[in-house]
């Protein structure tokens, strides 16, 4: 069957309630009106328009005398379509694709085109801040799941016309609208290049999880290194940042989330409060923010080493060691204290609101006192991984904190198992994931360390201001 549109008005309509399965679906509508003395048929989805443009357009339609001559179908539309957003779609899949995106489509007797008159509007939530990318001082709003709304809260921040939003779709049942959002005049041609070749030759039924989904789509590489390959913000502040340095930003539809790259470890462990405040105090927050994550990862492994070399306490430390010998191996209550933690966050996650505090305070004292007293754990693992959850809290990223935690198990593992050289290897392993893992443009994890650049690195850690001329240079350009 032709995908191309007739001249003639009723064969349209009936080919299209039948690739619409309009007597099925309860949220595919239409209407049928006279327009000018031309028979005409609105397709539109139901709770997918704005209600108040529609009334208004239909009013002005009824009002309309018949037309003297016949008219083209764009001088028709200026004659009798008030609405600024307007396209015209000849081959069936365009008109299909539009009109299950939310656009109402008007079918006019007489012309082998169908009108687009984008009018739409999607149901969500209004734009709030974001409950985990929080800041002491800044805006308050956020990425919401509408991906018309998204990107005017970007293009509001950014007001030049080198600002370009490319839109792409993906999935062949569910034609997710994709778009990259970057800076024309800085970002890296071959890069932009690779990411848009890659996006188009996606083959896949449908995003099932978003932007997860394009993730695994953009990156062929091994995804055994835990360590993220992108960085996710909610904040159109850091994301309108990250475009003006000359990355790419990925925003998918349905995903209240920004998906920047290339991303460096670094660029991941940022955060906005790091540049909201003055020079000296942002660079504090930044490295107390990275020696606690180093601590967080070190503390276990390290204690558990001292406790099976006790002769390397010095006698000032020697407050470290366990009151009372353990009835259950460390290395095992660190590894069920590691699960159970992960536990909590679950049951915290699917536990009513109002039952979240009473709960977690039982929590608390079960496994607080109870435990201890018991003889199930000692008090002084207790606190350390009190400690680790709590510093697991220190910066935004799950996936950075999900690999720093498999990393603490490793090493915790090589240390019970092999000692002094368990841990030594384990931390030579961590390193070496690190090093080794590239972003998906190819290039360095550990960008601006290695490969060594001073300016990059001043600029990024000492908030050392760098030429305009020098704001797209960055790693990934």
């Amino acid at each position: 069957m032709s995908k191309m549109l007739s001249p003639d008005f009723d064969t349209n309509v009936n080919r299209i309630n039948e690739l619409l399965h309009i007597d099925q679906s309860f949220d595919l509508m239409y209407r049928t009106m006279n327009i000018g003395g031309k028979k005409a048929c609105f397709y539109f989805v139901g709770g997918m328009l704005d209600s108040d443009m529609m009334e208004k357009l239909m009013e002005f339609f009824y009002l309309l005398e018949p037309e003297k001559e016949k008219l083209s179908i764009n001088e028709w539309t200026k004659h009798c379509l008030p609405y600024g957003q307007v396209e015209f779609y000849q081959n069936l899949e365009d008109f299909l694709k539009k009109l299950l995106s939310g656009v109402p489509c008007l079918l006019v007797d007489g012309y082998d085109k169908i009108i687009g008159v984008d009018f739409r509007t999607y149901p969500g939530r209004g734009v709030e801040e974001p409950t985990k990318d929080r800041v002491m001082r800044g805006s308050r709003d956020g990425f919401v799941e509408s991906l018309v709304m998204n990107i005017a809260l970007i293009r509001r921040r950014i007001r030049s016309r080198e600002l370009i939003n490319e839109a792409h779709t993906v999935g062949t049942s569910s034609k997710t609208d994709v778009v990259l959002c970057y800076m024309k005049d800085r970002v890296n041609s071959q890069f932009l290049e690779s990411i848009q070749n890659r996006i188009k030759d996606i083959k896949i039924d449908a995003l099932t999880m978003n932007q997860e989904s394009l993730a695994e789509c953009l990156y062929k590489g091994s995804w055994l290194n835990p360590f993220p390959k992108f960085k996710y913000t909610e904040r159109p502040d850091a994301t309108a940042a990250a475009i003006l340095e000359g990355n790419i930003v990925i925003m998918v539809d349905n995903s209240p989330s920004a998906m920047i790259l290339p991303s460096s470890i670094f660029d991941i462990m940022e955060e906005a409060d790091d540049f909201y405040f003055p020079p000296f105090t942002g660079t504090y927050l930044k490295f107390s923010r990275f020696l606690i994550n180093l601590f967080a990862w070190l503390l276990a492994p390290t204690f558990l080493l001292l406790l099976m070399y006790p002769q390397w306490i010095p006698e000032g430390l020697s407050f470290i060691m366990l009151k009372e010998p353990p009835h259950i191996p460390v290395l095992v209550q660190f590894l069920i204290l590691e699960f159970a933690i992960d536990g909590m966050k679950l049951a915290s996650l699917n536990t009513p609101s109002m039952l979240s505090t009473p709960l977690s305070v039982v929590a608390g004292i079960v496994l607080g006192d109870f435990t201890v007293s018991s003889g199930w754990f000692s008090s002084e693992i207790m606190l350390y991984m009190a400690f680790i959850t709590i510093a697991n809290y220190s910066q935004a990223n799950f996936e950075l904190g999900y690999a720093l935690k498999f990393m603490r198990m490793l090493c915790l593992i090589t240390t019970g198992i092999f000692g002094v050289w368990g841990y030594v290897g384990g931390v030579v392993l961590v390193i070496f994931l690190v090093s080794w893992n590239k972003t998906i443009s190819g290039k360095s994890y550990l960008y601006p360390l290695i490969p060594w650049n001073k300016r990059q690195f001043l600029h990024r850690f000492l908030r050392v201001s760098l030429p305009t001329s020098e704001k797209g240079q960055d790693f990934a350009k």
